[in-house]
Order: C-alpha cells, then structure tokens, then sequence
C-alpha cells in the first residue's frame, strides 16, 4: 500500500477521468454514462473511504464496468502498468522460448514455418524478427501463427509480416477513432492505415496490406492461425482479418473479446487509466468482437490446436519427418 489518498486526490482523480472518457471514449454516449456515474459516486461519498490506491483503483474500474463492460477500460496507480504482464495462465506454455520478447518462438516444424507470440510490441526488432524468419523460411509449405498466449499490442509486426502473406493488395478491416484524439492517438494515417469517409465525429481508416512484390512464395500457402480464450486484442484484430479476408484458417477457441484500442492516460500524479479511443470491425457489416471473442474455424481445446493445425497441414501437402509434440 503507498501513501494514503486524500479527498482532493481521488476528488481529482474522478474530475479528471470523467472528462476524459467524456471526450474521447469510443461511444460517446457510453463515455457520458460513465461520467455521470462517476460524479454521482463521488458526490455520494462512495469512495470517501478508500484511501489506498490499489483498491481505490479497483473500485471505480468495477463502477465503470457495471455502466458497460469494456476489455480495456482500467483505472490503477501508474506502477501496475508499469509491471510487464505474465503470459495468460491458460495458454498452453512454451517450453523452449527462442525469440525476443513478443515473440516466443520461430522454427520450422517439417515443411511448416511456426512463429508463436505472446503480443505484438511496438518494437521494431520483433517486427523484423519475424519477416526475417519468414524470408528466410519462404519455402515452407504452410505457415502457422500461435496467438494462443497473445495478450494484444500494436499493428507494426502485422505489416512486416503480412505482405509475405497476401497476394494482393487487401483492406482488412475498419478502425474508427474518436476525432478528438485523432491526430494524437494510437493509430495514425499510413500506408497500411487509409482514410475513409466518415461522420464529423469519428475518424474512419482502413488497414490496409499490399503485397511484398521481392518475395511472392509464401503469399497462396497454407496458414493457420491458432487462438485460446486467452487470445486479445490485436490478436484478435488479426484474427478477424485473416477469418474475413478467408486468408488462414483459426484453429482453437474463441477469443477474448477485447475490441477497443486506445492508450494510457495520466489521471493525476498517481494514476493511469486506458482509455479505449476506437474500435476495430468487419466493414462489411458492422460487426466487432468488443464483448463476444472471434469464433475459431475449427473449435478444439487450446492444448489440441497445435495437433489439429499439423493435421491441417498434412492434409495440404507439408511433410513432417519426425511426430510433432506440443512446444
């Protein structure tokens, strides 16, 4: 426990974090909501007796989650989100981590190039860790992403990696953005991010990936991508784009359910909240995943979806010379 909050610090704390979810929550609607519940706690004495910081935190994290659940809407002292997470409990575990954090694995499994992440971080090596594994394997005969253990990230190792998948130029899915962080928040135009007609309020753009012309041979292979109930965030936009553009099959189960995409904000000295600031769906038909998870394909336990894909695999061509054991 650090030192106890006084009434102007959590005071502070609810001014400053109903603003914000006022302003640039995904659903503005939804933003107000929670204000308003804010506001009437405070001015209720709800929180007039938590004066430490964790269960502080805690508690306006559940009053805004009873208004409307959200996988990413959080308010905690500065330092929990400072603590790298651990890998979900529930993901089958790597026995044999060879890559940079992010990504646990890149081997070959007989003709199949396996990559296995536990998040997409925004660091430039993973990205180029996993394209150079790629071009350096681009006669595998299928490719197998495990995004089993995947508790989400940012859309740079996306971009290395799927020119080497696709054959022509794809738009994936749609990514709306509250306008008032449009220009400042987590997702910027691009060349893998494109603008599309929108309402005043929000910001439209298409994710967008176009072909790797140098290196063509892995763009009509098999892929498999391999999901557990752990499975979040950009996870599960990359899920959703391979499952709507029918370019991999998911193998496992479905997915968290954590569609909206936002940042950290300061709320005080003390405390930090995500503010979830867009959300990502099937321009097609609206849909997302916020609260619902991306159905596999083919619905296995996640401990069996390894086996399944190798079973996928074989059944499309690749050769394995030796049994396959769960990495």
């Amino acid at each position: 426990m650090g030192q106890a909050l006084s009434a102007d610090e959590r005071r502070g704390a609810i001014e400053q974090l109903s603003k914000v979810l006022e302003n640039d929550f995904v659903f503005p609607d939804v933003g107000a909501r929670y204000a308003a519940i804010l506001r009437a706690n405070l001015a209720g004495g709800a929180y007039d007796s938590l004066t430490d910081p964790t269960a502080f935190g805690e508690r306006v994290t559940a009053d805004l989650q009873a208004v409307a659940k959200d996988g990413h809407l959080r308010l905690a002292p500065q330092e929990v989100f400072a603590q790298r997470r651990p890998p979900p409990a529930d993901a089958p575990a790597s026995t044999r981590p060879s890559g940079p954090p992010g990504l646990e694995e890149a081997k070959m499994i007989g003709d199949v190039a396996y990559l296995r992440f536990n998040e997409f971080p925004e660091d430039p090596a993973v990205a180029a860790a996993a394209r150079r594994f790629l071009l350096a394997h681009a006669d595998a005969k299928a490719v197998i992403i495990d995004a089993r253990p995947h508790r989400g990230g940012g859309l740079g190792v996306m971009d290395a990696i799927l020119p080497l998948l696709y054959a022509r130029e794809t738009h994936l899915v749609r990514m709306d953005t509250r306008a008032s962080v449009a220009d400042s928040g987590p997702m910027q135009d691009g060349p893998t991010l494109v603008r599309q007609p929108s309402p005043p309020t929000i910001v439209s753009r298409d994710h967008v990936v176009t072909p790797d012309p140098s290196e063509r041979r892995l763009q009509h292979v098999p892929i498999y991508y391999l999901t557990s109930r752990s499975t979040a965030s950009a996870a599960e936009h990359l899920a959703l784009a391979f499952k709507r553009t029918r370019r991999a099959i998911l193998i496992g189960e479905t997915t968290r359910g954590a569609g909206h995409y936002g940042g950290l904000q300061d709320i005080g000295d003390r405390f930090a909240a995500f503010i979830p600031v867009g959300r990502t769906y099937d321009p097609d038909t609206g849909w997302d995943w916020e609260g619902k998870g991306v159905a596999p394909d083919v619905a296995v336990p996640a401990d069996q979806a390894l086996d399944e894909a190798i079973r996928e695999a074989k059944s499309a061509g690749a050769r394995f010379a030796v049994p396959v054991k769960e990495p």
